[in-house]
């Protein structure tokens, strides 16, 4: 029977529990929220003692499910103040699974600054002392614990700007190949690991049975799960090729791709920084394309990036950090933004917030549009822990209250991801109404989505709240989003969530699931204080016209307090 792994740190205390009946068929985002919920104060301070931290590896995780190794990671948010959850590939899910811990829930605050590693093995969960990681970035924090517990173990860490506790900061999570190159990486989670002094999680699964998962019916759950993967693969070519910056030709056509902090929409240079240029630079410098992020991933979104030299940069430059590092700083150095992207790995923080931070703070004349080195110097400061680097490091928002600049693109504190609201208007409609602040991955009307012009305010309430729902699905059963959160996706879960539980499920149910999960995001926050108010952009997407189209965001304000209305 799987476990809770509690953590209290005021304690220092580290045991086991069983699972209660209600957390039974929750996990990913769908348990680290209920947690949240249940055992959070709202109105607590994110970086306080009250807050907890919980981690929960996906229900299906160590499966034959494609693309089921996700771990989550939940919180109180110090960036948003809202209830949050981010997750990433990586390793640790599957080992996680394979031990048979269903979620972490680490509380408290130690009574001293001394730091420790969380040690989890078969047979035992220990704090061990870890002074010596102190002030290492992830790298060097992976590659030391690596060497003390083996090459083959999961883990998860924060850099110098989790330390710090800045709110951008972010959980790094080792990949296939002990790297710290997945991140969890929006809301400040980074930074809520910092304030309860624990530098990484080490994960060792030597020695533990295989029987990963509860299965009602494993026979018919393995050949369900075969043909989806087959069907998941064949679907997903282009995604295998080029990665999510497969993204930057057609956000750069619709007029939605962030150029000079989100003045304009379109970029002449995008062929200098789209996915056709991203995967010939690799194979052209022996780095490569068809990355696995994790075990089990069929889609291998993930690429791994060379210098010009030869010499291993990062694995993986996403979409988003393209797009914000790239378009929205006028940079179309794909080198550049690889050694960007590198940095903030290092330091632990999100290439979104971090990237939007940074077009303020140019557009507030601290450095000029397309001036590499500034950017390179700017994000080198939060390593160095300089005012100017805490100030980025704690994100966009703050960063333009400081500078005073007043176009800033975030909602509840959070920089928005690379799709201008103003012509991807469902993904407007997400980032205003979402339970976690600006955030696509919790429901991107893309363009394609259900066959509707993006700069149209058509449809586009009623788009993002049913990928609002799927994406909840998705998450709360802990799959990774690129299985697609539409109709056919939604289609295929229930044949997999009813072998997994022995009964035949219908899809109005699975979709309950996710509106039930909103609804617990939804009460926390008003829980914390939040309102209708709170679920609006910034007022210049609505007054500036965004070029070339000449769209704004149109969406009323009545039609944003309809979105979540179920």
């Amino acid at each position: 029977m799987a476990k809770l792994l509690q953590v209290n740190l005021a304690k220092g205390q580290v045991h086991y529990e069983d699972v209660p009946e209600k957390y039974r068929l929750l996990a990913g985002r769908s348990l680290t929220s209920q947690i949240v919920l249940d055992e959070v104060e709202p109105i607590c301070e994110p970086l306080g003692e009250l807050n907890k931290l919980v981690i929960a590896p996906g229900l299906f995780a160590g499966t034959r499910c494609p693309n089921s190794n996700r771990i989550f990671i939940g919180a109180k948010s110090p960036l948003t103040g809202t209830i949050k959850e981010s997750n990433a590939g990586g390793t640790v899910a599957r080992k996680l699974a394979k031990l048979g811990i269903k979620g972490i829930i680490i509380e408290g605050k130690p009574a001293s600054d001394a730091w420790n590693v969380l040690v989890i093995k078969k047979d035992e969960a220990i704090l061990v002392p870890s002074q010596e990681l102190v002030g290492l970035g992830n790298y060097k924090t992976m590659e030391s614990l690596h060497e003390s517990y083996g090459a083959k173990v999961g883990i998860m860490s924060i850099g110098q700007a989790g330390e710090m506790m800045l709110s951008a900061a972010s959980v790094a999570v080792s990949d296939p190949d002990g790297l710290p190159n997945r991140h969890c990486g929006r809301g400040g989670m980074g930074a809520v690991l910092g304030s309860k002094r624990i530098k990484a999680i080490v994960v060792d699964d030597t020695g533990a049975d295989d029987a990963i998962a509860e299965i009602a019916d494993p026979e018919g759950f393995n050949e369900v799960c075969k043909e989806w993967t087959k069907t998941l693969a064949a679907n997903t070519v282009g995604l295998k090729n080029f990665g999510t910056t497969n993204l930057v030709n057609p956000i750069n056509a619709v007029g939605g791709l962030p150029v000079k902090n989100f003045s304009q929409g379109s970029y002449d240079r995008f062929e200098k920084i789209n996915g056709q240029a991203l995967a010939a630079a690799c194979i052209a410098n022996g780095g490569r394309v068809g990355h696995a992020c994790s075990p089990g991933c069929v889609v291998r979104c993930s690429n791994v990036y060379h210098d010009k030299d030869g010499k291993y940069v990062v694995s993986a430059i996403e979409f988003e950090t393209v797009a914000l590092f790239g378009s929205n700083l006028d940079i179309d150095n794909l080198e550049t933004i690889a050694r960007l992207n590198r940095l903030c790995n290092d330091y632990g923080v999100d290439t979104m917030d971090v990237g939007g931070a940074v077009g303020v703070a140019m557009e507030a004349g601290i450095a000029s549009f397309g001036d590499e080195e500034a950017a390179l110097d700017m994000v080198e400061q939060i390593g160095k822990g300089t005012i100017l680097g805490r100030l980025l490091g704690n994100g966009s928002t703050i960063t333009g209250k400081v500078l005073g600049v007043t176009r800033v693109p975030a909602s509840k504190g959070q920089n928005m991801s690379a799709y201008d609201p103003r012509a991807l208007k469902g993904t407007g409609v997400t980032y205003a109404t979402g339970t976690q602040g600006a955030d696509h991955t919790l429901g991107n009307g893309l363009p394609g989505r259900f066959g509707v012009d993006t700069n149209s305010k058509d449809q586009q309430v009623e788009i993002s709240r049913k990928l609002q729902i799927m994406t909840a699905v998705v998450d709360g059963l802990g799959l990774c989003l690129f299985i697609g959160p539409m109709p056919p996706t939604m289609d295929t879960l229930v044949k997999v969530f009813s072998k997994y539980v022995g009964k035949d499920i219908t899809l109005d149910e699975l979709l309950e699931r996710g509106k039930d999960l909103l609804r617990v995001e939804m009460s926390f926050n008003k829980l914390a204080g939040f309102t209708n108010a709170d679920n609006r952009l910034p007022e210049f997407f609505s007054n500036e016209p965004l070029e070339p189209k000449g769209v704004v965001f149109d969406i009323t304000p009545e039609e944003l307090d309809a979105v979540l209305n179920f």
